[in-house]
């Protein structure tokens, strides 16, 4: 893949020295793209980009072997901080703001990487994004609904000028229409900023809608990939992640709906 930002060579990592979550796991982010990661709970998604922003390290869990590579420069292992310093900056599932903190002042934290930097054009821009932001933008974070929660984490998240944005999950929890509109914004966010983003979702479907390259990762292994429109084609994403099996909408209530068992397993 050319161009490439990001590239994560064979890498494995382990919690606690034995817990063993990611078994070399390759892919490659290209620059001012959208590249999805999919898969069930629990398949490596989530830790994958936390090797990424050095979030692992708080969590007792290191990368033992292979590499990553951030423009070139091998980034396994480094601290968080010395991380996001180099512009890649992850929106953890979980939505957590600062609760006592108004939308602005939740906002303005997220240029703690940049000191003494002027922000009221990047709010702005925020706003441009996240007009309820700006009509709430002197209410407490505490006080807001689980859409205005995700926008406010992706606006902050924004305000840090990112050059590699990681999402986690933005979807869940959030009613259909509301996934929608923060799909279209996630879209609108790479093509007019040319923000480089990994989104980690478990609807496969409004993913592959906005991603350029989807990799489908499977108990710590990535186990397919290929541009959006092949994985959407392709029958076992179709049936295992796309909901549409044998007997189409629905039939996972059929005992015969799943006549393929995943090959990779």
């Amino acid at each position: 893949m050319e161009d490439a930002l990001l590239e994560i060579n064979n890498i494995s990592v382990v919690y606690a020295d034995v817990i063993q979550v990611l078994k070399g796991v390759s892919l490659q982010v290209p620059n001012r793209r959208i590249v999805s990661l999919l898969g069930s709970n629990g398949a490596g998604k989530t830790t994958t980009l936390k090797a990424v922003s050095g979030l692992l390290k708080p969590e007792n869990g290191r990368v033992t072997d292979g590499a990553i590579l951030y423009e070139g420069h091998p980034l396994e292992n480094r601290s968080p901080e010395q991380i996001t310093r180099l512009g890649i900056i992850q929106v953890l599932e979980g939505r957590q703001p600062f609760k006592y903190l108004t939308i602005e002042e939740n906002l303005r934290v997220g240029t703690a990487t940049r000191w003494g930097k002027p922000y009221r054009k990047d709010l702005e821009l925020v706003y441009h994004y996240f007009p309820v932001l700006w009509e709430r933008r002197k209410a407490l974070a505490g006080y807001c609904s689980g859409g205005e929660l995700q926008m406010l984490v992706m606006g902050r998240a924004l305000m840090a000028h990112p050059k590699l944005l990681l999402l986690d999950e933005p979807s869940l929890g959030l009613a259909p229409l509301v996934v929608e509109e923060i799909f279209r914004i996630i879209a609108r966010i790479n093509g007019e900023q040319q923000t480089t983003i990994i989104l980690v979702e478990q609807n496969a479907r409004i993913a592959l809608e906005i991603a350029h390259y989807g990799y489908v990762m499977e108990n710590g292994k990535i186990v397919m990939e290929g541009t959006s429109e092949t994985l959407k084609d392709n029958p076992d994403v179709k049936e295992f992640y796309l909901g549409g099996g044998a007997g189409g909408p629905g039939a996972y209530q059929q005992p015969k709906s799943y006549r393929r068992r995943k090959r990779w397993l």
